[in-house]
């Protein structure tokens, strides 16, 4: 990905963008592209997006776990 399409996806609707993402992001990625061999930046990568996704299976576990409605009080039969 070159330079400007990163720097817009990170951009908002009015063209305007943090520092980090606009700016510091792209130099430190085209920084690592040179520092790092194809393999071990994939392997990152891998590694981020495994994380989120570990991330993304403690939120469900705790909105399933919040979302279940406990009966509270018994049942009684009345005659």
């Amino acid at each position: 990905m070159d330079e400007q399409q990163s720097t817009a996806q990170h951009t908002g609707q009015h063209g305007h963008g943090c520092f980090f993402c606009a700016v510091a992001a792209p130099q430190i990625e085209a920084l690592m592209d040179h520092v790092w061999p194809k393999n071990t930046r994939e392997h990152f990568r891998n590694a981020r997006i495994e994380m989120l996704k570990g991330m993304r299976s403690m939120l469900d576990a705790r909105i399933d776990h919040l979302s279940k409605h406990d009966a509270k009080g018994t049942k009684v039969t009345v005659e």
